[in-house]
């Protein structure tokens, strides 16, 4: 989908969120109707908005400029200051958005710590806090799917569901970090409505598999999207003339799914054949989308080593612990790049640990 005129090098495996627009994104971007959002007028953004409310049967939808944004104003719009927030420990609420549930929406994290980043209602039930004038209060759970830190793992339906279920009967909300719930549809073969239709809320990114330049979309019911969106105001978070930015995200919303396959097809690939390089521990069943998770503590080498060694040899990936490293495939890597980062980790791992970061 991108230009190939663009060189193979490096081949950017950080995440998807470095991925180009594609040139449809682009002619329409260029070609999108404008108008002043602040005021709901920019018709781009319109339709983008009621698309996405479609697609997850729901009543109304935003667009925000950031994941982290949507997730904290679904946060904010579910609780008040001084009350908690159950989450997996790893979420990424929890550990990459800057502590905002508790520097602006007031609230504290109550973490569990759950196989594959999984919750279950087990889990979940001893930390709903007892109804005492003493103790904080619990006021919404937050599940996150695919999940990000363990590997791109998927919620079973049956267990997020009920889960939904079990916290509604208590009296509480429940909000998904969908970040990446296209791949999750994906991997399972359902639609984005059926896997989320218990939520009370969703956010999803059109900046990360799908493929946008910017964006990310909260979607439920029209009460909900009118408090976010008075909430995205007060956040700083009004836009303009933001078709432009619109434009790709419809884009990216209507073509990119049906080639998310690709991207996890590629990862089994790569998690295959890491599986079986000397120094690196990872069972490739457990990829299932576009996130390989892999610890290399037995090569001798930090995580920070290897991929500074990596970089040198044109394949880019992050630590994410001292021995553990993560690789996110996307659509500006096909096939030919991933083989071409395979075989630099081969090198890289063969190499003595004096010689590694030596350029090709």
């Amino acid at each position: 989908m991108t230009d190939s005129a663009v060189p193979r090098l490096p081949i950017d495996l950080r995440s998807d969120t470095v991925t180009r627009p594609t040139p449809a994104m682009r002619r329409a971007m260029a070609e999108a109707e404008v108008g002043d959002d602040v005021y709901g007028e920019d018709p781009t953004v319109n339709r983008l908005q009621a698309r996405a409310a479609e697609i997850f049967g729901r009543e109304a939808a935003l667009f925000v400029p950031s994941g982290s944004m949507g997730n904290l104003l679904a946060i904010k719009a579910w609780t008040r200051h001084g009350t908690e927030v159950i989450s997996e420990q790893r979420a990424h609420i929890a550990i990459y958005e800057m502590a905002s549930m508790s520097a602006i929406a007031g609230c504290m994290p109550r973490v569990a710590s759950a196989p594959k980043g999984i919750l279950t209602w087990e889990l979940i039930e001893p930390l709903i806090r007892p109804k005492l004038y003493y103790c904080s209060q619990t006021a919404l759970v937050e599940l996150e799917n695919t999940s990000n830190m363990h590997g791109g793992s998927v919620y079973p339906p049956a267990v997020a569901e009920e889960i939904c279920d079990r916290t509604h009967a208590v009296g509480l909300p429940v909000h998904l970090d969908g970040a990446r719930i296209f791949n999750a549809a994906v991997a399972l073969g359902r639609s984005v409505a059926e896997l989320t239709r218990k939520f009370d809320s969703v956010m999803f990114c059109l900046s990360k598999g799908l493929g946008a330049p910017v964006g990310s979309m909260l979607v439920g019911s029209r009460d909900f999207i009118e408090r976010v969106h008075s909430g995205r105001k007060l956040l700083g978070g009004g836009m303009r003339q933001v078709g432009v930015l619109a434009a790709a995200g419809l884009v990216a919303l209507e073509q990119t799914p049906a080639i998310l396959h690709v991207d996890h097809e590629n990862a089994g690939r790569l998690a295959e054949e890491l599986a079986r390089i000397p120094g690196i521990s990872l069972d490739p069943r457990e990829v299932v989308t576009n996130i390989v998770i892999f610890d290399v503590g037995s090569s001798g080498r930090t995580a920070e080593e290897i991929c500074s060694a990596l970089a040198h040899r044109g394949v880019l990936c992050g630590p994410t612990g001292k021995y553990s490293i993560r690789m996110v495939t996307h659509y500006d890597v096909d096939r030919v790049g991933v083989d071409l980062a395979i075989a630099a980790v081969k090198e890289t791992l063969a190499a003595p640990s004096g010689r590694a970061i030596s350029a090709r």
